[in-house]
């Protein structure tokens, strides 16, 4: 696995591009460090990073649209956006695009490691205070976006409503066939059929959507 990415702070860059002693699986494609967004493009063109972890706001560069080229890249590397703690109005754009993970900039080298394997085995890795924040601001109750969200999810099965439920708790693939009896490759298989059946870019998107429709509450 290979991850590389694009950020602005030395101690981002400290904790995201140091693999440590025997960090088995994980070989850095790249340096991070202050990158314009066009280098970024060029480097996981040339690198073909696995993981990217993308800052945002970029002073150089503009990561949302640096994530969009990503995203249109094949293979396409998986994105962790690296935000601060008040998330600002380009998340919601960064997960449209297709961004499968947030994290706090002050997160350990330990969490940025866990992220990194998590978004390779295709989980997404979402601090708790980011995913908290994040559901109060693009899930809030209202009764038209209430009504959308269940309307889209009648295309589901029922198996398929539960590991939704499952996703939007924030559970990974190994969870969710340890909490609903199944093997990992069955859960990852339902996780990608709802993906499919709701035109869905990632995990995030359907845990917004699950929590929109009220499945959790």
């Amino acid at each position: 696995m290979r991850p590389g990415g694009a950020d602005q702070r030395a101690q981002t860059r400290t904790g995201s591009t140091d693999p440590g002693p025997r960090r088995a699986g994980v070989t850095p494609a790249a340096p991070v460090g202050p990158q314009r967004s066009g280098t970024a493009i060029d480097l996981a063109r040339t690198l073909r990073p696995d993981v990217v972890l993308m800052d945002i706001r970029m002073p150089r560069g503009d990561g949302l649209t640096a994530t969009e080229q990503l995203a249109r890249l094949d293979p396409r590397p998986h994105v962790i956006v690296l935000t601060t703690f008040d998330l600002d109005e380009y998340v919601q754009a960064a997960l449209r695009s297709g961004a499968v993970g947030f994290l706090l900039k002050d997160a350990s080298a330990g969490d940025m490691l866990a992220a990194v394997r998590s978004a390779a085995r295709g989980d997404a890795m979402i601090s708790p205070r980011v995913t908290r924040r994040l559901l109060r601001k693009f899930a809030e109750p209202a009764p038209d976006r209430h009504s959308d969200a269940a309307r889209r999810l009648t295309v589901l099965t029922g198996k398929e409503r539960e590991v939704l439920v499952a996703v939007g708790g924030g559970l990974s693939n190994t969870e969710i066939a340890a909490t609903l009896y199944m093997s990992e490759a069955t859960a990852k298989t339902h996780v990608s059929r709802i993906l499919a059946k709701l035109s869905l870019n990632n995990r995030v998107q359907a845990a917004i959507l699950a929590h929109q429709a009220g499945l959790l509450e």
